[in-house]
This record gives C-alpha cells, structure tokens and sequence, in this order.
C-alpha cells in the first residue's frame, strides 16, 4: 500500500477583513478618547462702556513685575502672603478694591498665582489694568 503524502498548502492570514478591522478601531477609539479642553480663567467681566467713580481708599494697588515679584500697596509681598493680608483689607473696608497691574513681561504663572490668592481671600471686586509697555 503506497501512502500518498499530501501536499502542504501554504497558510495565509484572511486580509479581506482588515480594512474593516482597522476602521472599526479607528471609530472605536475616536469615540472612546475624552479630549481635555482648557476652560480659561474663569472671571465674570462687566459690561462694556460701565464706569463708575471710585474713592482712591476704597482701591488697593497690586502690582506685579517680570521677576514675580508683588507690591501690594506699598509694601513688597511674597505670592503666598496675598491672601491673607487681602482678607485683613477686606475685613477693615469691605468695599476694596484690588486693582491688579502686571508688567508686559510677566510670566502668566505668576499671574494666575496672584488671581488665585484674590479667589482664596474671598476678593469679588478686583480691577485688572493693562499692563504697562
């Protein structure tokens, strides 16, 4: 009895499907990535063309350099240092208002550092003035 050898058949990977594969994890994972979206500095701005006169005791002066440093009236503070002596402000005059000045270069973190000791202390009223060029 002869044993016929049979004949080996060269094995291949089924690629007629993997257009539709590959576009169906395409979808998959656009529908699944959540994308973050920066939400900007939340501030609640006024109208525009709204002007009112303010007594100069009822502003306080913050004024922000390119170095970082603070000058809060007439005294140079530390970052951390803004909230509590703004809530002492607010405590004595409850109708202060900060008017925060940066310099064209300073850096935006130390800007949102300062924003965030306002936040912290509680300080609705704050004026922000064009930087100086």
């Amino acid at each position: 009895m002869l044993v016929e050898k049979r004949k080996k058949q060269p094995t291949e990977i089924p690629s007629s499907s993997l257009a539709d594969i590959a576009f169906l994890l395409l979808i998959f994972f656009l529908v699944t990535t959540t994308i973050d979206v920066d939400k900007g500095i939340g501030l609640v701005l006024p109208p525009k063309g709204e002007t009112k006169e303010v007594s100069k005791k009822n502003i306080l002066s913050l004024l922000v350099n390119a170095e970082g440093k603070v000058m809060l009236g007439d005294q140079v503070v530390d970052i951390p240092m803004i909230k509590s002596i703004i809530k002492r402000k607010l405590a004595e005059n409850d109708k202060l208002i900060v008017s925060v000045k940066t310099d064209a270069n300073t850096k935006y973190r130390y800007y949102i550092q300062v924003l965030d000791q306002l936040k912290q202390a509680n300080a609705t009223r704050i004026s922000i003035a064009e930087p100086e060029q």
